[in-house]
């Protein structure tokens, strides 16, 4: 087991632009980072508590601090749920290990070396005028992802292809549609090109999935948080969006995806929206996922000490003076 020494601070980044999804509005990330030290050698992880799942700053904070100074990163699995506050401490001890060894992350996993993967850019949303022209100015992005979930969804949707006639696109409801608006709405999807939903009904009404015709691939982002969410997805869902922040950390990361690969789900790696830091070990995760969302450091207008590099190979994998 180990003893280390731990360091919480909440930080503040602020975003490029506001960023605005079905849920609400906001001009700045909110994270917490959470430092291990041990043998002089320090891990970093960064989460950030999620409102929809009753997280907050304070309440995870003191998640993290009711830890004793004595565990590991097996023991950590059972000591904490799923869930930011795990995210944070599993990262850093990721991180931690690999300084210490002098390897990457990638390595103590048994994991091939990482590479640049393709994501996807979200335009928030606004009104269909300034949809268009965020699609235009980002219309040289291959993969485009737009937040939807409202009743002016349509007039959005059409006014981000015509911006960005050439991208691929796929949409996020944010559990904002019933099943009869999903239904509504699938034929003007395949229409304009979207060649995948996610999340389009509430976790909790998401059985319904199972009654209605899905023409697109529908992936599950509330209602997948880790191993245990598999079985209630069966006949609903056809791909799996791993966050970090849900799964509790790299480590459950890792398995679900392999789990989910084994049961037959495509693979979507995502993100809150947060610093590099927390992008960093998600890039370990999306090799060979279907869609990389990890675009969470192209919102800030402010970032980490050497961040992600981004250009048109995608994301690249982090350096280790950032993360593992």
């Amino acid at each position: 087991m180990s003893r280390f020494q731990t360091d919480i601070r909440t930080e503040s980044f602020a975003l490029a632009e506001v960023f605005t999804i079905a849920r609400g509005s906001r001009t700045h990330a909110e994270v917490i980072t959470v430092c291990v030290t041990k043998n002089g050698i320090t891990g970093r992880g960064e989460c950030v508590p999620y409102s929809r799942y009753d997280e907050t700053i304070e309440n995870v904070t003191h998640q993290i601090r009711s830890l004793p100074p004595d565990f590991d990163r097996v023991a950590l699995q059972e000591m904490l749920p799923a869930g930011a506050a795990r995210n944070a401490i599993d990262c850093a001890l990721w991180d931690l290990e690999a300084k210490s060894v002098n390897k990457r992350v990638w390595e103590l996993a048994g994991l091939p070396e990482p590479t640049p993967q393709i994501t996807a850019f979200t335009l928030s949303i606004a009104s269909p005028k300034k949809m268009k022209a965020a699609a235009e100015k980002n219309a040289h992005l291959p993969l485009l992802k737009i937040k939807l979930g409202t009743p002016d969804d349509m007039p959005r949707l059409e006014a981000v292809r015509e911006g960005a006639p050439d991208s691929r696109i796929i949409v996020d409801a944010n559990e904002g549609w019933t099943a009869e608006v999903y239904k509504e709405l699938s034929p003007h999807l395949l229409r304009l090109g979207v060649t995948m939903v996610e999340q389009p009904l509430p976790a909790g009404e998401d059985g319904l999935l199972e009654e209605i015709e899905r023409p697109l691939p529908v992936c599950a982002d509330e209602s997948c948080h880790d191993r245990n969410s598999l079985p209630a997805l069966k006949g609903r869902y056809d791909m799996v969006n791993i966050k970090l922040d849900k799964t509790g950390g790299l480590t459950e990361a890792l398995a679900l995806r392999d789990a989910a690969r084994i049961e037959g789900y495509d693979i979507m790696v995502g993100c809150m929206v947060g610093s590099s830091l927390a992008m960093a070990p998600a890039v370990i995760v999306a090799q060979g996922a279907a869609v990389t969302d990890l675009d969470g450091p192209l919102l800030l207008a402010e970032d980490r000490a050497n961040p992600l590099r981004y250009d048109e190979s995608g994301v690249h994998p982090p350096q280790p003076e950032l993360w593992g």
